[in-house]
């Protein structure tokens, strides 16, 4: 039956729960553009035969055409998600995703990924006067400045703003400001500690 790989693509993408970004089913894209090449040529050749005077080819032309653009529509739904999932992935993550998440996406994904990651390191840099302004901290209004936070890995030294460098080993625990342990936070090295 017509459309139906496209809609498995889309039941896809619905199935995964929020923020998870499901592996890139280049197989399913491809089966869909190739019933999308058969039904165009399919076309192409009853359009051909109507032109002779066989109008009762036009209905299955219209059918055939609005399979096309059901695709095509479903297609790029599909992929803008994909998209919009990885954008989000930029401001959970930061500049560096996980492994596991990189596998999900195809190359096309990655070099969009890397392009978003330089665009809005650009904007940041140019807000905000001289140093920059990372847009990216504090996605939510912190309640203090400074954190307790409990290190999970060994990442080595870690120098704040006044100088200060901190050595970040594996169950150790600190003050820091949240601002500057932020980004830790999200990538797994540290845990903010709630007492």
């Amino acid at each position: 039956m017509f459309c139906e790989k496209v809609t498995e693509l889309i039941r896809e993408l619905q199935r995964s729960s929020d923020g998870q970004l499901p592996a890139f089913n280049e197989d399913g894209l491809r089966q869909v553009l190739q019933e999308m090449e058969s039904l165009y040529e399919q076309n192409q050749t009853d359009v051909n035969e109507a032109k002779t005077g066989r109008s009762d080819l036009i209905p299955s032309i219209k059918l055939r055409h609005c399979c096309l653009l059901r695709n095509q529509r479903c297609i790029t739904a599909y992929l803008y998600d994909r998209l919009l999932r990885i954008r989000a992935l930029r401001w959970e993550y930061g500049s560096v995703l996980p492994a596991n998440v990189r596998f999900h996406m195809c190359a096309e994904e990655l070099q969009w990924f890397s392009q978003y990651k330089k665009s809005l390191a650009s904007f940041m840099r140019s807000v905000g006067g001289g140093d920059g302004l990372d847009i990216t901290q504090d996605m939510k209004p912190p309640k203090s400045l400074y954190i307790e936070v409990r290190c999970l890995k060994d990442h080595g030294e870690f120098e704040i703003d006044d100088g200060t460098v901190i050595l970040l080993k594996k169950n150790s625990q600190h003050f820091l400001p949240r601002w500057k342990c932020e980004q830790l936070i999200r990538q797994g090295v540290l845990e903010h500690v709630v007492s």
